[in-house]
């Protein structure tokens, strides 16, 4: 139970990567106070946790009606975390989480909480794709709980960074920030590549 809540966590936090997401939050949100940056930040973690969930519930029974098998489906996953990871190693901002137009649309918006800060930025397709395939792999009712717990700390850890981005702290340098970035495209390659290992046997 602890190596699945290990992996759980970490593939989670990793793949919404809430400290790359913190640039373009800050830039959408340059004109609000911080009490409504705040605020817009719970909001979207609150969103994008229960997007994850729903969607890891629901993988099953969505499979079955389209007759798709879990294998197959970790494989699909297992490409998609490769590629955001390919573009988070070379410290770039990969448009599965969202596009310099979605970006720009935000910042015109009076409410970016849901979109485009919840979905995609912080569970777009990479995180619901990990989280229905993780939910797949789970083993009983433990497993399950560790899952949604996991959710709920990477939602809970997601809001406290940018909360703290919101007031005003920015000493996160470009260079850390490239660093960090790179360090979880690490992780995801190989999280990527053991959702395809583990298909490949299950097949």
């Amino acid at each position: 139970m602890f190596e699945y809540a290990l992996l759980t966590f970490g593939s989670l936090f990793a793949i919404v990567d809430p400290f790359a997401a913190m640039p373009a939050y800050l830039a959408m949100t340059a004109r609000y106070t911080v009490k409504t940056r705040k605020r817009m930040a719970k909001i979207a973690c609150l969103t994008s946790g229960a997007v994850m969930m729903v969607f890891a519930a629901l993988g099953p029974t969505l499979f079955r009606l389209l007759g798709i098998t879990l294998p197959a489906f970790q494989v699909a996953g297992g490409l998609v975390l490769l590629l955001s990871a390919l573009d988070m190693l070379r410290a770039k901002r990969t448009p599965l989480k969202e596009t310099a137009e979605e970006t720009a649309e935000g910042a015109t918006k009076d409410d970016i909480a849901i979109t485009p800060l919840a979905i995609p930025m912080l569970s777009g397709p990479g995180a619901i794709t990990t989280s229905i395939v993780l939910y797949g792999q789970a083993q009983g009712i433990g497993h399950k709980a560790i899952f949604f717990v996991c959710i709920a700390a990477v939602s809970a850890a997601s809001y406290l960074i940018l909360r703290t981005a919101a007031g005003g702290v920015r000493k996160i340098g470009p260079t850390l920030m490239n660093i960090i970035e790179r360090l979880m495209g690490l992780l995801l390659a190989a999280i990527g590549v053991q959702f395809v290992m583990s298909a490949l046997k299950l097949a």
